[in-house]
């Protein structure tokens, strides 16, 4: 338990990173009232095409006021569901975003998702609740206007209340969070602008794209990544720039020359590529930073909501490749792929979807996820939040149980990793990356951990080098996936049968002492999955030099 001038110290610390006009923002939006937002409503701006939502969105309303969000089910029928107190914020926000109104089958869904709507309008007064938080007021905007671009008009009543929510929404743009919420601001500004016609919907439009101008640049990295560093926040964000760029298509007059300007197909097949790059042979993103399947779509279905689009050309990821400017590497012989984590903790200013996951990897073999981090499962603040953003849920060195970036809370980070001379290099049969961070330093005698991974067709082989001038308790952790049939110890190491039922050993020198632990794998929000850990402990130690050699 921290004193308070520790709490005060890690504060500082986190806030020191900030921008001044997230602080400003902050406060002003405290202070600054939402002025009036009734008004008539505008006119419609026509349509040159309907509108086709990204295949692969699973349904969530499994009646006409139930629903499943996050492995948890709810029901409209209980009064006040809208903002139940028992259930998670991030439940409430998905309930107010209507994803299922683009969602797989939703055509067999449409008086269902006409009858919520109408009372979701009954049941939410403006400016009251999570409904009207401006995050939720862009992601609902973007459905309801997909859905009626779709072949489903909304009625007088609804598209009063969707001028109102653009009323609502502009005057709340989130310059405290930036990030991601502010490109998703943006983009249901440009949804909206485009929809209606008139002064105000120009307004609308106008701000959003000089918002996505200036984000464009910032959020999206030259080798494609998005600047969070989150392999689900960039399909996410990915997403939102390939619904822009049909939005440009069914509104060419207004859209058309700005997508060019902006460079949003270019952008979007570097992003497409980066997530390419990332992707399991299974199919489905890796799991650095806050990661959970179910959230996003994966790499095929947005390569093919692209392709309805844009002429783009299909890439397989390369067999090894080093994203520099996100600080992400690939490294890929024979059936073997790693993936590897020697990137900053995200933007400084917007770490929280940060994981102490620093020099992390992640190991498939065949189609077969072998060592995998730990995933995201809650938001909410608490003990589960606090473990899965640890280092002892990733695949990582742990020293004195201690986290190598000081995560807190749900979204804060203080004192951060910094990671040191990056390198990666390609021989004939096998490919290189090391790196180094102090993420420790403040620990006694300043530990330093260095990582280096080789890959050829035969093994990948981990080392892992610690130095300090004191003596620690360190611990080097490798969780196994849940598929994972079988691991268990042997003479040298690990025996361990992955689900596609091939053998692994794994030989370690070096150690201590070796074991397995019992572990959780966070697959998606709400689910928890149990697996085993391996582990090496080495106490009381100034250096080490351990080796962990995986082969079939």
């Amino acid at each position: 338990m921290l004193t308070m001038p520790a709490k005060i110290f890690r504060l500082i610390r986190t806030v020191a990173h900030l921008r001044p006009g997230q602080v400003i923002n902050r406060l002003t939006r405290r202070i600054r009232p939402v002025s009036e937002l009734t008004g008539p409503t505008p006119g419609l701006r026509p349509a040159a095409l309907a509108y086709s939502a990204c295949r692969g969105r699973p349904a969530s309303m499994t009646g006409p006021a139930s629903f499943r969000f996050l492995d948890q089910e709810g029901s409209l029928e209980v009064p006040g569901q809208w903002n139940a107190p028992r259930q998670s914020k991030l439940w409430l926000y998905n309930l107010h975003y209507f994803d299922d109104l683009l969602a797989e089958g939703a055509g067999e869904r449409v008086a269902w998702h006409r009858s919520l709507i109408a009372r979701w309008i009954a049941d939410n007064p403006p400016l009251s609740g999570n409904g009207w938080e401006p995050y939720v007021v862009s992601r609902r905007i973007v459905n309801w206007i997909g859905w009626h671009l779709a072949g489903n008009p909304l009625d007088r009543e609804a598209l009063a209340s969707l001028a109102m929510q653009g009323r609502a929404l502009s005057q709340q743009l989130e310059y405290h969070l930036l990030g991601n919420h502010l490109f998703a601001n943006a983009k249901a500004l440009v949804f909206i602008g485009c929809f209606f016609e008139g002064k105000q919907a120009d307004s609308w439009r106008e701000t959003g794209l000089s918002i996505l101008a200036s984000q464009l640049d910032e959020q999206i990295l030259a080798d494609g990544g998005h600047f969070e560093l989150s392999p689900m926040y960039h399909a996410l964000t990915l997403e939102d720039l390939l619904d822009l760029i049909q939005l440009s298509l069914i509104y060419p007059d207004v859209l058309a020359d700005v997508a060019a300007r902006q460079d949003w197909r270019r952008r979007a097949q570097a992003m497409l590529d980066w997530l390419e790059t990332m992707t399991h042979p299974d199919g489905e993103i890796s799991f650095f930073n806050d990661a959970a399947l179910g959230q996003t779509r994966n790499h095929a279905e947005l390569a093919t909501y692209f392709a309805l689009m844009a002429t783009s050309t299909p890439r397989r990821a390369s067999a090894s490749e080093y994203l520099a400017e996100s600080g992400y590497v690939r490294l890929e012989r024979g059936q073997w792929v790693v993936l590897m984590d020697m990137a900053r903790i995200g933007p400084s200013y917007l770490p929280g979807h940060a994981h102490a996951d620093t020099l992390s990897l992640e190991i498939s073999v065949g189609r077969s996820r072998l060592v995998t981090n730990g995933g995201t499962s809650v938001y909410a603040t608490g003990p589960v939040r606090e473990a899965e953003r640890g280092t002892a849920s990733h695949a990582t060195l742990c020293i004195d149980g201690e986290n190598s970036s000081e995560t807190w809370a749900s979204f804060r980070v203080g004192r951060r990793a910094q990671v040191l001379d990056p390198q990666v290099s390609h021989g004939p049969d096998h490919d290189v990356a090391e790196a180094s961070h102090n993420g420790y330093r403040y620990l006694k005698g300043a530990p330093v951990h260095h990582r280096r991974v080789e890959v050829s067709a035969g093994q990948v082989v981990v080392r892992d080098r610690y130095e300090a001038t004191a003596k620690h308790e360190v611990i080097g952790r490798f969780p196994l996936h849940p598929s994972v049939r079988s691991a268990s110890l042997c003479e040298d190491g690990w025996e361990i049968v992955t689900g596609e039922g091939q053998n692994v050993h794994v030989s370690l020198s070096g150690a201590v002492q070796s074991g397995i632990e019992d572990g959780f794998y966070a697959e998606s929000f709400g689910v928890r999955l149990p697996r085993q850990v391996l582990t090496w402990t080495a106490r009381d130690s100034l250096s080490l030099d351990v080796k962990l050699e995986f082969s079939i």
